[in-house]
């Protein structure tokens, strides 16, 4: 990643430069985060297995809140490798300061927040994500919002089904188990399989965002415990 992060940069700064548009960046970006997923076989030994790609709207034009859960930083790089359809990512604004990762993010068409503005933040993920679902983008988040270790369950918040229902699109939630090969905040890997297991798409209308995010967790949770029983003994 070291290596291939700088040139992959300069290639997306260039063509937004010249006037390449966000959907020529964003493939730029998406093979230099399938080419980091394909590494991790050959370099570390993680293999991935995904299960329930059918369950993603098929539909071209049709929006989708993908609610996934968050234990490193492995998932935020192979859910743009597997999904059919361009993510946005919600993610906050300091991230824009890392060198060279930071100014791709910036370049691409993304949701940056600062979390101090509470409220007012989230007009804005409403308003942008509204833009970017109707062009066929699916709008990604962490409801956890943070990684939480193997085993353990954060605390689920509301943001990403209200952003679901306000603009009317389903939410399909998502179970991964990166932890059990990249720990939150571990330097070193261990070699083994991440799981990921993509749930039915849940209609939003007429529903509350919380009573949604409780069904939410519930089935991301109970997958969990399939997927890597051995982490809720």
């Amino acid at each position: 990643m070291g290596l291939t992060v700088v040139p992959y940069t300069l290639a997306i700064l260039l063509v937004a430069w010249f006037g390449g548009d966000s959907a020529a960046r964003y493939r730029i970006a998406r093979a230099w985060l399938s080419l980091s997923v394909r590494s991790a076989g050959p370099l570390l030994g993680i293999r991935t297995r995904v299960q329930g790609l059918e369950n993603l709207p098929q539909d071209a034009q049709a929006g989708a809140v993908l609610l996934v859960k968050h234990q490193s930083t492995f998932e935020t790089f192979l859910m743009p490798a597997i999904m059919p359809h361009p993510l946005a990512y919600v993610f906050k604004k300091e991230l824009l300061r890392v060198p060279f990762f930071g100014w791709s993010i910036g370049s691409l068409d993304m949701i940056h927040i600062d979390r101090q503005q509470g409220a007012r933040s989230f007009v804005k993920v409403v308003q942008q994500g509204r833009a970017l679902l109707a062009r066929g983008t699916w709008v990604i988040m962490f409801p956890e919002g943070t990684r939480t270790a193997r085993g353990e369950k954060g605390d689920y918040k509301s943001g990403g089904t209200r952003l679901a229902i306000d603009t009317g699109v389903p939410v399909v939630p998502i179970a991964v188990t990166s932890a059990k090969v990249w720990p939150r905040k571990a330097f070193i890997k261990r070699p083994g399989v991440v799981d990921v297991s993509i749930g039915p798409a849940i209609p939003t209308q007429g529903r509350k965002a919380d009573e949604l995010m409780r069904e939410v967790e519930a089935w991301i949770e109970a997958e969990m415990r399939r997927l890597d029983p051995e982490a809720y003994r």
